[in-house]
Order: structure tokens, then C-alpha cells, then sequence
């Protein structure tokens, strides 16, 4: 009867042991470890921040999260030399955290990326204890020894990886599955074999957060070089500058990387991009924890983005970027998104179909018209759009422009306000979240992000920078299209 009793115990014991297991490829979640994300056509590590910031959230280690990027314009031709730079990476990665593997995810062209590559030897596939496959490299092969999720988006729902677990959302954007809390949850889960704690970015202390990243070339992933990165605390209803000197200065020397900055959870940032020839005005939503993965995306005056709109004194040119599709023309599930009040989304500017992710406003034929009819350069390239607004500007600004976007499944209205620089002089961007509902440490929903009402008319004097040619414009291509292929992941 003992004997009974006793391999009685020991078959419970075991099956429990065995039910508790995680699933294949997967360990518990007390064993973190390193990820590093490779992105796909014309996007750059930024479209991973907003699951960096959720796996921190739960208490990833933060220096175990990388981004590796490249020039995604140069793919498949650069393809010994990306390997050859991720092979660096990984390996200054694992020797970093003292790790024996890591997880790879890539993006559309980044599955394209790492499928090769992970296929290429058993050594590097030797290295890689997991891979996420999100929304491309459909019917591509991984080798079996590498436990491989596939996440996929809207589209041909036969779409797969074989041999991998294969989950879909089909209401979701090419980009959207990306970042969305949906999709962190399923790469959490595979990771671990655990449920997260949180699977929304979890709040910080205003007082705690500090910020990093690198300022770098779009679409070429290279960091800015000959620049000066200078911080300024902006006042929130009016974009201007609450001090004359900045909060803090970088000086770019060619990798882009600059930080780390103390920056205030309260407060609101510009990031000015200083050149001889000009200043770039970043504009950014307020941090809501520490973060190590800002990416400040610009481009060389003369530059791709100077080849799609005109310089003027009259007028301002903005770029709106956010890593999740700008839908317009879906009825209930369109995004909003207005500037100085005129909705400029729809159907014909920017249609689900194109999945927009960067929009250039500006003055077609600096003719002080607007026309939200058709959409202008750079529609036709790969996931950006334009849109024919007349924004008034003055040298030095007199005025705010009110940048405020609804997005779909977000908690609410979010705003950001800017002064009118003219775009003879300085260019402005607005980098806007992917993701948009917070939580506090406790698990409640917490506040949002902030919804200022711009001032219509400008309070103080901005600290203007000192009169400068315009650089000339490059030629404007006749047919955006041909400046880049369609990626279609």
C-alpha cells in the first residue's frame, strides 16, 4: 500500500510539473531574455517602442531590448553586410547580459530579413532560442529548432509560416499588429508560457524618467551627423519655448545616439535638429516612463523629404509620423487628425489601403490653397502620403498651430501644439505614439495623453534662430511611386 501511495504522489507530482510547463521554446518568465527587433521597409526601430515599453512595464530588463537597423532601401543588395552587422549584435548582446540565447522579431522586410538569415547556418540559428515573425514572409522556412510565432494582420488570411504557430488579427493594420497590446500579449505569452501583469504601458513617477536614443536618417536608418540635438521644454498650449537656453544639448558626431536626458513625465519636449543650414523642430507626446528606444527621425536638407513640397515664407511644412496606420474614410474605425481644426483625413487622402504612416502637409504650388480632394507627394510611396494645406507661417513665428489627432481604439483626443515656423527656415514634425492607453502600477486605467486647447495666437516670443538661406529644393519627382518600392511585406 506505501508503494501504492508513493508512485501514486510521484505520477501527480509529475503530471502538474508537465501541465505548469511552458510551451516550446519558451521559458519561465523569471529568465528573461534578450530581444532584438529587426524592422521592415522604410521603418526604422521606432515601430517596436511601444512593446519595448510594455515588455519593460513588466519587468524586462530594459538594456536587454535592442533594435537593429538598417537601410531598408538597399535590401536585398546589402544582404551580406546586414548579416554580417547582426551577426555583431548579437553577439555584443549576449556578452552584454551574459545570455547563452536570444529572441529575434522582425517586421515585414525584417522577417524577409531573418528568415535568410536564420536559415543561413546552424550556428546563428544555434544562438536564437525563439522568433516572431509579424506580418510578412509568408510560405518562408525557419529551421526547426527555432520555436517560431507568426502574427499576421489584415490580408490573405491563408497567409503562414509553416511549422509555426500562426495567430491572426484581422482587423488589424500592417503596421498596427506590430505595436498593438493584442500582439504583445501573444509574444509575451510565447516567450514565458506566462500571461504579462500589464499589457498596457504602465505609468511612471514624473520625477524618475529619463530618455535616450538617436537621431537618425529617414529613410536610411544612418545617424545624423554635424548637427546639434538641443531639448527645450516647450509650454504645451503654444509649442514655445519656456526658457531661452535649452534643457539640454547633444552634440551629433555621426552615430546619432545622444542621451541619456532627465526629462519631467509633466512636461512637454521639442527636439530642434541644429544645422548651419537650418533648424528641424521635433515635436513628441509627453513620456510617460523611462525610455531608451526614442528615435528622432530627420533627413539631410536637399534631402527625399525636400523633393516632395516647395520652401516658402508664407507658409509652414509638417510631417506627422506614427507607427500605426492613418485610417480615414472607414466611418466609425477612421482615425482623426486636424490641423488648426480642418480635418484633413479621408477616403482620398489617406485610404486604409495605403496604409499611412508618415503624412507631409504642405502647400502644393505654394498657391495658398487647400485641397483635400486627392492626395499630393509623396502618396504613391510606400506607407506615406501628402496633403495639400495652406498653414500660415511667419519668420519668426507670430502664431500656434494645433496638431491634435482621435485616434481609433485610443482612450481619447490627444494634442500637440506647435509655433508656425516657416518652412523657408526651420521644418517641424510631430512624432505621435503607437500606442495610446496607460495604466498605473496598480493595474487602474490612467490618465491619457494630453489634450491641450492650442492658443490661437502666440503668448510669448519663441527663441527664433538667426536668418538663413533656404536650402534649394531638390526636384520634385514627376511620378512619386518610382522614388522607392512598394513593400509589401
Amino acid at each position: 500500500m506505501r508503494r501504492f501511495i508513493g508512485s501514486l504522489l510521484v505520477a501527480i507530482v509529475v503530471a502538474a510539473s508537465l501541465a505548469a510547463a511552458p510551451p516550446s521554446g519558451a521559458q519561465d518568465e523569471d529568465a528573461h531574455l534578450p530581444m532584438i527587433f529587426v524592422h521592415g521597409g522604410l521603418g526604422s526601430g521606432q515601430q517596436f517602442e511601444s512593446q519595448a515599453l510594455r515588455f519593460a512595464s513588466n519587468g524586462w530588463p530594459a538594456e536587454f531590448i535592442e533594435m537593429f537597423e538598417h537601410n531598408s532601401l538597399a535590401y536585398p543588395a546589402s544582404e551580406d553586410e546586414v548579416w554580417g552587422r547582426l551577426d555583431q549584435a548579437i553577439a555584443d548582446l549576449l556578452a552584454t547580459t551574459g545570455a547563452e540565447q536570444l529572441h529575434l522579431l522582425g517586421h515585414s522586410q525584417g522577417t524577409r530579413v531573418l528568415q535568410g538569415y536564420l536559415s543561413s547556418s546552424p550556428e546563428r540559428a544555434a544562438n536564437v532560442a525563439s522568433y516572431v515573425n509579424l506580418d510578412g514572409g509568408s510560405g518562408g522556412t525557419v529551421p526547426e529548432s527555432v520555436p517560431t510565432l507568426a502574427v499576421w494582420g489584415e490580408g490573405d488570411p491563408s497567409r503562414e509560416v509553416p511549422g509555426a504557430t500562426n495567430v491572426r488579427f484581422a482587423e488589424q493594420g500592417h503596421t498596427e499588429v506590430v505595436n498593438s497590446p493584442e500582439t504583445f500579449v501573444e509574444i509575451y505569452r510565447f516567450f514565458t508560457g506566462n500571461e504579462p501583469q500589464f499589457r498596457h504601458v504602465v505609468r511612471e513617477p514624473a520625477d524618475q524618467i529619463k530618455v535616450s536614443g538617436r537621431v537618425q536618417l529617414f529613410p536610411e536608418n544612418v545617424g545624423a551627423a554635424n548637427a546639434t540635438l538641443e531639448i527645450h521644454q516647450v509650454e504645451p498650449t503654444t509649442g514655445y519655448r519656456v526658457s531661452a537656453g535649452p534643457a539640454a544639448t547633444f552634440e551629433l558626431s555621426g552615430n546619432g545616439d545622444w542621451g541619456p536626458f532627465a526629462a519631467d513625465g509633466n512636461a512637454t519636449y521639442e527636439f530642434a535638429i541644429v544645422r548651419d543650414t537650418g533648424v528641424h523642430h521635433v515635436y513628441v507626446q509627453q513620456f510617460a516612463r523611462s525610455n531608451r528606444w526614442v528615435r528622432i527621425l530627420t533627413s539631410e536638407p536637399g534631402g527625399l523629404a525636400d523633393s516632395f513640397w516647395e520652401h516658402g515664407d508664407d507658409h509652414s511644412n509638417v510631417v506627422v509620423f506614427r507607427n500605426k496606420e492613418f485610417w480615414g474614410g472607414e466611418g466609425a474605425a477612421s482615425d482623426s487628425l486636424m490641423l488648426n481644426g480642418q480635418e484633413v483625413l479621408n477616403g482620398a487622402t489617406s485610404p486604409r489601403s495605403n496604409r499611412t504612416i508618415g503624412i507631409f502637409l504642405h502647400d502644393d504650388g505654394v498657391n495658398g490653397q487647400t485641397n483635400l480632394e486627392e492626395p499630393t507627394a509623396p502618396f504613391g510611396v510606400s506607407f506615406l502620403t501628402g496633403i495639400d494645406i495652406h498653414l500660415p507661417a511667419s519668420s519668426p513665428p507670430d502664431a500656434t498651430m494645433a496638431v491634435v489627432t482621435t485616434p481609433r481604439l485610443g482612450s481619447g483626443t490627444e494634442a500637440i501644439c506647435t509655433p508656425n515656423w516657416a518652412s523657408s527656415t526651420d521644418r517641424i514634425s510631430v512624432q505621435l505614439n503607437a500606442y495610446h492607453q496607460l495604466v498605473n502600477p496598480d493595474g487602474t486605467a490612467a490618465a491619457g495623453f494630453p489634450n491641450p486647447t492650442c492658443a490661437a495666437a502666440a503668448t510669448v516670443t519663441p527663441e527664433a534662430p538667426a536668418p538663413i538661406a533656404a536650402p534649394a529644393p531638390a526636384p520634385r519627382p514627376a511620378t512619386p511611386v518610382q522614388v522607392t518600392p512598394r513593400f509589401t511585406g
